[in-house]
């Protein structure tokens, strides 16, 4: 498969990464009540060029080094809108769903069978139910998903749900991530996966080289950088208008996932803690994790 996004060996930083990655994860100290809550985090989760990205990966799986193995993960991503509320299937091996195009064979092919998420499903069933249906689908987990996750937690071993966007309404997204606030405190890692910027449509070779990185890029970062670091929601709430709009998300699934985060969160208007920050494509890669 030939395109913009071919790399000579695709997959070969994964490759390199992986099996260390997975004996170190595997001493991981598990999540106890002592520990208190786990963080809110949004991610900028990279699709298959995540595993051709040697620094990347280690920035994501230190990340989830620096945090106690959670008992599960609950997770809402860019790509999968569909109201009502749906959960994904829950059973052990669920299939993932390998929706995007253009990447090499090998990619479609990868696997990622977490544990039995039934128990975590139900809980969250109720949880959400407050107002609106939720209804239960036999779909997998989509690469928003199991993409970042694959690096996370190399060894599938944390059992994990993924719960549709119904709309990109902030205030209704925050409510979702308010509902589930209390699994945290259960040892459940609650992720919004988006990218924080988007703009594929306006990307140039020099851009997917790693040349250069578009002026739309750099000013909606420091925007959203800026607003996370002083907890302002309401500037968030109005990313229409932020600059480098409409470029840096031509549409908004890749930016709203984050109000999942803050509303999960134990205050949304304390300063975020940034993670990840950096580009990709001239992509912004930055993601943060709340108290």
């Amino acid at each position: 498969m030939s395109s913009s996004f071919a790399t000579a060996a695709p997959g070969a930083a994964f490759d390199a990464f992986v099996g260390p990655a997975r004996a170190t994860a595997a001493g991981r100290r598990p999540w106890t009540p002592e520990d208190g809550p786990l963080p809110a985090i949004y991610l900028s989760h990279g699709a298959p060029p995540l595993y051709d990205d040697a620094e990347w990966m280690r920035e994501l799986f230190g990340w989830a080094h620096r945090m106690p193995q959670p008992r599960a993960i609950v997770i809402v991503s860019a790509h999968w809108e569909t109201a009502p509320l749906t959960l994904s299937a829950p059973d052990a091996g669920t299939p993932l769903v390998y929706d995007f195009g253009g990447f090499a064979e090998r990619y479609y092919r990868m696997t990622y069978a977490t544990p039995d998420a039934t128990a975590l499903a139900d809980r969250v069933a109720g949880m959400l139910a407050e107002g609106e249906p939720v209804h239960r689908s036999p779909r997998g987990l989509d690469h928003g998903a199991w993409v970042p996750l694959s690096v996370m937690y190399p060894n599938a071993d944390v059992p994990v749900l993924q719960v549709s966007m119904p709309d990109e309404d902030p205030d209704r997204l925050m409510r979702i991530g308010a509902r589930m606030r209390e699994l945290r405190s259960e040892g459940v890692l609650v992720v919004g996966s988006g990218f924080m910027t988007h703009g594929l449509p306006f990307l140039t070779r020099d851009m997917l080289r790693g040349d250069a990185v578009p002026g739309w890029t750099d000013d909606f970062d420091a925007w959203v950088a800026d607003a996370l670091g002083r907890g302002d929601v309401e500037t968030l709430r109005r990313f229409r208008e932020a600059p480098g709009m409409p470029y840096a998300h031509p549409t908004a699934e890749h930016y709203v996932p984050l109000f999942v985060t803050l509303g999960a969160a134990a205050d949304p208007e304390v300063p975020a803690t940034t993670e990840i920050d950096g580009m990709m494509w001239g992509l912004s890669r930055r993601s943060f994790s709340l108290a």
